[in-house]
């Protein structure tokens, strides 16, 4: 009985650890999301300065 309990308590401690290294490495669809992330910023950065400069441009 003990021995039982000894390797179910090791099968899933290995488990666990296994879950969680596995948590850390990003996968492909995590880089993607985050290059369009920053795209999207870079966008936005750009439209804010073309709005500044064409408000600047009709203020004169």
């Amino acid at each position: 009985m003990k021995i039982k309990f000894v390797f179910l308590s090791l099968v899933l401690a290995i488990g666990l650890t296994s879950l969680l290294a596995a948590c850390e490495k990003e996968g492909p669809a995590e880089k993607a999301g985050q290059q369009i992330d920053q795209a999207v910023d870079e966008v936005k950065e750009e439209a804010a300065q073309i709005k500044e400069s064409g408000e600047d441009t009709l203020n004169k």
